[in-house]
């Protein structure tokens, strides 16, 4: 193709309000009737087949668990290792095509989720994640779609970044793919990252085996409808299901493992890194290790803040998607003086707030994921309640008798080391300290020596010169650090997200940045007119004239014979 071919400028996508009446409101509330009627039977796919096991396990929604919304087929080592033999297959076809076709499949996919796939996708989020509308579509929707137009893009620039040259030469830098697959293992709390985590690795020409959450395959399943209807090959990604040991176990002891892209508990990116380092010599080359782990993200408030502004960042940072976001704020150390009035903001905002099915749009709460989630998370509440430094000052309860419902829970703790104030409890409970007003650059080093993750975390003030001592105090404690907001709602292209400590590798999600990873670099050089004498001027002779080198350096051939 003799054209040198452009992708289209991206944009990031508008966020649909949904509001009563509006034509998308009817769309979704539609379409939620569709999925809901049609009981999906969810296959592997292999390569080129849907590969049914027969060994069932049923999806049901959070907040009603006796809705069954489908049933997948589980697959075993088996199946894993034929989804290993399918993207080796489809590699060489797929790492050959140019990447003007390869990028139109994704900006495929980008436009038909920004039209009637938006509906499938934000409703399937919303029964099986039990994410309000506005939460699923800020991610199932806008996210995505700006994850597939944006890295896209990243590539374009990725390959357009070449050497210099000198005179006589050419040089050139090759980013190939990756030799062998790519691992993806993807989280129940983001259908975005769900859809970036394979196709990322997939648009810089590698093949990917995909293991969704257990809780998530049913959005999964229609993410891979989406894909397919936007003309993916077969065998670029394929989406394997089962015991996570037995899939990771599986695919870590193959010698064509190139890499794991990663996000989930850092528990279990410790054990991949581990099983990944004893198997090292069996791999044809060093992985690349990608990983977004856990957070207990912070908000920092200084006397000087707008306290109303802090209540709104709470109420939202914390306990928008029932706080099950790795950002999601979980701890915060707010002045003695400004608490009353910080709680109070609080206290009213949240006895406006309803708790119910997403199906119901005046409910801006709904459901914990699952009951292990609902039972980690009531367990904390329950020792903070025990715990005589803490004390309960909004929400506390749960109920499980037909979703996994808790309520959003404030605990107002004189302990700033004291559990619930520590350690990630990835659920709708946010910590608060109340440290004395006069104390704020201590108060820094307590939040960056208290956690250790370094994920999200902002800054609450007025004063220019604690927005800068803050910044300083915590340049590694946060990865992705805000001020005067809440830490939550990363955008692409705009806040490349992901942070380190035991937060993750920080390989920015949303930004050329991760896309790097997916590629290893070939440096090509080409010399037009080689040299044909293997003597440099320095071992010339020193009786010669200084017309006789001169000649010689002008006609190097002729001096050679």
């Amino acid at each position: 193709m003799n054209a040198r071919v452009q992708v289209p400028k991206p944009y990031n996508e508008s966020v649909l309000e949904y509001r009563p009446e509006s034509l998308e409101r009817k769309k979704i509330k539609a379409r939620l009737a569709e999925l809901k009627a049609d009981k999906a039977n969810i296959p592997l796919f292999i390569g080129s087949e849907e590969v049914r096991t027969g060994k069932y396990k049923d999806c049901r929604s959070p907040y009603d668990h006796g809705q069954v919304l489908g049933r997948y087929h589980e697959g075993g080592a088996a199946e894993v290792k034929k989804a290993i033999a399918a993207a080796m297959k489809a590699k060489q076809d797929w790492s050959r095509m140019p990447f003007h076709a390869r990028a139109a499949i994704f900006l495929k996919a980008a436009d038909l989720l920004a039209h009637d796939w938006r509906w499938t996708l934000n409703g399937a989020t919303m029964l099986c994640q039990s994410k309000s509308v506005h939460q699923a579509e800020i991610d199932s929707a806008a996210e995505l779609i700006d994850f597939l137009r944006y890295n896209v893009f990243f590539a374009e620039q990725i390959y357009s970044s070449q050497p210099n040259n000198s005179r006589g030469m050419w040089n050139m830098v090759e980013m190939r793919p990756l030799e062998g697959f790519v691992f993806a293992v993807t989280p129940f709390n983001f259908t975005a990252i769900a859809g970036n985590l394979p196709t990322a690795p997939a648009i810089m020409g590698n093949t990917v085996v995909w293991k969704p959450a257990s809780s998530t395959v049913y959005t999964a399943y229609h993410l891979m409808r989406l894909f397919k209807a936007a003309g993916l090959p077969d065998g670029v990604i394929n989406m394997v299901t089962g015991p996570a040991s037995v899939v990771s176990q599986t695919l870590f002891e193959s010698p064509d493992f190139g890499g794991v892209h990663f996000t989930g508990s850092t528990g279990v990116f410790h054990w991949m890194w581990q099983t990944v380092g004893a198997n090292i010599a069996k791999y044809k080359t060093y992985p690349r290790l990608v990983g977004e782990t856990g957070g207990k993200d912070f908000v920092m408030v200084h006397p000087s803040a707008d306290a109303t502004a802090v209540a709104v960042a709470l109420v939202r940072g914390a306990f928008e998607f029932q706080g099950q976001k790795c950002s999601a704020a979980s701890r915060s150390y707010i002045p003695d003086s400004l608490w009353p009035k910080v709680k109070k903001a609080m206290g009213d905002m949240l006895a406006t707030v309803k708790m119910g099915s997403p199906e119901d749009f005046g409910n801006f709460f709904n459901a914990v994921i699952d009951k292990p989630a609902f039972d980690s998370i009531s367990g904390y509440i329950s020792r903070a309640r025990q715990n005589k430094s803490c004390k309960i000052v909004a929400g506390g309860r749960s109920d499980d008798s037909k979703g996994y419902f808790i309520e959003p829970t404030v605990v107002l703790t004189t302990d700033p080391k004291s559990e619930s104030m520590v350690e990630e409890i990835f659920g709708p409970v946010l910590t608060v300290y109340a440290y004395p007003e006069k104390k704020f650059k201590e108060t820094l080093k307590l939040v960056d020596s208290s956690s250790a993750y370094a994920l999200t975390g902002s800054i609450f003030s007025n004063d220019r010169k604690a927005i800068l001592e803050a910044q300083e105090a915590l340049t590694n404690a946060a990865g992705n650090f805000y001020i005067n907001d809440k830490p939550t709602g990363a955008v692409v292209g705009q806040q490349p997200f992901g942070g380190a400590r035991a937060s993750g590798t920080n390989d920015k999600a949303g930004s050329y940045l991760n896309m790097l990873r997916w590629t290893s670099a070939r440096t090509i050089k080409e010399t037009f007119d080689p040299p044909r004498d293997y003597r440099y001027p320095f071992l010339e002779p020193e009786t010669q004239s200084a017309e006789e080198n001169e000649s010689r350096r002008k006609h190097p051939s002729q001096a050679a014979v």
